[in-house]
């Protein structure tokens, strides 16, 4: 196993205690495990680009564990009042809607890399969430993050399937 997969699977690690201790209220320490754990991706990443350890459960497993990663602190938001449920909702569509494209794109032979937008998303994102970690009482801080998150998860879905509409064109 490289190194670039065993820091994702660290990553899926850190996500329980994460939200163990977000939930007992050591807020400072969920930020702290929460912010090691977003940058373990950037890490991951560029270990696995750098020393040529890309792999195929890389490709899966890195995208997954961003996904339980920010799924579960915005669980914790919506439960906690600082995030409205329809936001999850649309990160939850774009998800699967890009993950369907992706599905009809294999059966063509054709792979769908990640986009710059996909990645901005995901960074706007983790910082979204961990500045709802670190000001939770802040309504306005939780509404620009919700915002963004809207914002940049419906631009790179779209993105997507505009840059991508071409996969479309043969379907019976």
């Amino acid at each position: 196993m490289t190194t670039a997969n065993k820091i994702t699977i660290f990553r899926v690690i850190m996500i329980p205690v994460f939200l163990i201790l977000a939930y007992m209220g050591h807020m400072y320490w969920a930020l702290a495990v929460y912010i090691i754990a977003c940058l373990s991706d950037m890490a991951d990443g560029y270990i696995a680009r750098h020393y040529n350890q890309i792999s195929n459960f890389g490709k899966f497993a890195d995208p997954l564990a961003d996904k339980m990663l920010v799924l579960s602190a915005m669980c914790f938001f919506i439960e906690n009042g600082q995030m409205p449920g329809w936001v999850v909702a649309v990160v939850l569509f774009r998800e699967f809607a890009v993950s369907g494209l992706r599905l009809v794109a294999v059966e063509q032979q054709r792979v769908i890399a990640a986009a710059w937008s996909g990645k901005i998303k995901t960074g706007c994102t983790m910082v979204g969430l961990g500045a709802m970690l670190l000001f939770p009482q802040i309504a306005l801080v939780n509404i620009i993050s919700s915002v963004v998150i809207v914002v940049t998860t419906v631009y790179s879905g779209v993105e997507y399937f505009w840059k991508n509409r071409d996969v479309f064109k043969d379907i019976d």
